[in-house]
């Protein structure tokens, strides 16, 4: 399988015209795009999201909860068709485009060691909310990117994420603050 190939991006995540391999971006921090799908639900007087539990074979925070869909937006590819597809692939969820509400894009940077490997990772997330009803029975999981789905209470979620953070979690701080601004403005 070939490698995928990503629009290297300017600080508000607009494509420069010059692209680079996914292992290239990571090895080197070459800022990049991503779509982050966050699949949330009222359920009484509270917002749950549902959360990825990432699969052990990631080659970042494997084994710990994350955005309920997200990846990476190939060269060409526009946010909202990424943000389709990965809903698709991942959790099985079809959707049209109009079902996603784009809710703000923030930058995500940070340098650790996963597997023994440097990862410098450099994006600027596209968010989106998808608000229908999903019953976690009928989602088709894709195994190789995650283990398992789980309702959270959206403000215990954020909580647990501030420092020092709850490290079962890797949910990005910037998503979360997009995902609670977007549903208090629509509730």
């Amino acid at each position: 399988m070939a490698e995928e190939i990503f629009d290297i991006v300017d600080e508000k995540g607009q494509p420069t015209g010059e692209t680079v391999t996914r292992s290239q971006a990571h090895a080197e921090g070459i800022r990049h795009r991503t779509a982050h799908i966050w699949v949330v639900r009222e359920n009484g007087d509270k917002t749950e999201v549902l959360l990825q539990k990432r699969a052990m074979n990631k080659d970042s925070f494997p084994g710990r909860y994350d955005t309920s869909s997200a990846g990476h937006i190939l060269a060409g590819d526009e946010p909202l068709e990424s943000a389709v597809r990965e809903l698709s692939e991942e959790l099985g969820i079809q959707v049209d485009p109009d079902d996603l509400h784009f809710a703000g894009t923030f930058p995500i940077q940070y340098e650790k060691e996963f597997h023994g490997k440097p990862f410098k990772d450099n994006e600027i997330a596209f968010v989106y909310v998808y608000d229908e009803e999903v019953g976690i029975d009928n989602l088709t999981i894709q195994k190789e990117e995650l283990d398992s789905v789980e309702w959270f209470d959206l403000e215990e979620v954020y909580q647990a994420c501030q420092p020092p953070r709850d490290e079962k979690f890797c949910v990005p701080m910037g998503g979360l603050e997009i995902v609670r601004k977007y549903v208090e403005k629509n509730s």
